[in-house]
């Protein structure tokens, strides 16, 4: 595609990513989960066009964002969806050649080490911006307690109790759903273009996945953290939260590896698929799955000779 054509599709996904993130701010029905999508035209951008077109679409809809809301809402669009879809575009597109001269493609581990660096960064900053662990707790506890008195309409007995729960968790959550909007948004992009076939590499083997030495260790690190306990209890808590992303992801590469041995395997997966989705609690069992992986080397044993 020459250049004017591929800057004017990543405008366009820029303005569908712009119309998708306004959609909450005009009311519109179902306008989180459209929200929830506004990262899916930046990656069809950047995984058809490379890098330069992510970016592209990311300026275009921060600046479309600007003139339509303000420098806050431009601002968060950009740190939250812009930049970290543009740098994980970056790292996908990566590739070397091997000594036979084979291609070899940024591994599907690494691009989960950056996202999961930058859920890392992003709980940091948070830290930073509001004056500490402290006084994140306690602008999140008087946020949350007008919530719940909205929501119950009347004074609760234990609302404070019942804030600090919540508040001792949220950030974690938040960073959490925030890992798994990105990377739901990036699998259906790459789909998409697989099917179509303008994929600018091949789609990541999950099964392929390994989790680099550093993500254990933040992980111990965050378990030492909440075993002090004070303040570095509430950061402990919601790195551990965030860090059940990759950990899931390793646990599913275990999974999917495991599931090449069967005479079914497609029925095995969707078969676990449904039932996580249906009861949630696998995708737990399968986060404490990666953490032995980390250890073990679970998937390595069950790849099957000359994988």
């Amino acid at each position: 595609m020459r250049r004017v054509g591929t800057a004017s599709v990543a405008v366009a996904c820029g303005g569908v990513g712009a119309c998708l993130y306004l959609a909450v701010m005009l009311g519109t029905p179902g306008g989180l989960v459209l929200v929830y999508m506004a990262q899916l035209p930046l990656f069809i951008a950047g995984l058809w066009l490379g890098t330069g077109a992510a970016a592209l679409a990311g300026v275009t809809a921060a600046l479309l964002l600007l003139v339509a809301s303000d420098l806050v809402g431009a601002a968060v669009f950009a740190a939250v969806n812009a930049v970290p879809v543009v740098l994980l575009v970056r790292q996908a597109l990566l590739a070397r050649r091997s000594t036979d001269g084979a291609v070899v493609w940024y591994p599907p581990g690494l691009l989960t080490a950056w996202l999961t660096a930058l859920a890392l960064a992003g709980i940091a900053a948070g830290f930073l911006l509001v004056g500490g662990p402290e006084g994140l707790q306690s602008a999140l506890r008087g946020v949350v307690a007008e919530v719940l008195d909205r929501l119950a309409r009347h004074p609760l007995p234990d609302r404070d109790l019942a804030a600090g729960l919540i508040v001792m968790v949220l950030p974690g959550v938040l960073v959490a759903s925030w890992m798994i909007m990105l990377i739901a948004n990036a699998v259906l992009a790459q789909g998409l273009l697989a099917r179509f076939g303008a994929n600018w590499r091949p789609s990541p083997d999950l099964a392929g996945l390994g989790l680099p030495l550093w993500v254990p260790m933040a992980l111990g690190v965050a378990a030492l953290a909440v075993v002090v306990g004070g303040s570095l209890r509430f950061v402990g808590i919601n790195m551990l939260i965030a860090l059940s992303v990759p950990f899931c992801l390793a646990g599913l590469a275990v999974l999917h590896a495991a599931a090449r041995r069967m005479s079914h395997p497609q029925a095995t997966l969707i078969g676990f698929y449904m039932l996580a989705a249906f009861f949630g609690w696998p995708f737990l069992a399968v986060a404490i799955l990666g953490l032995l992986e980390s250890g073990l080397g679970l998937r390595r044993r069950l790849a099957s000779p000359g994988s």
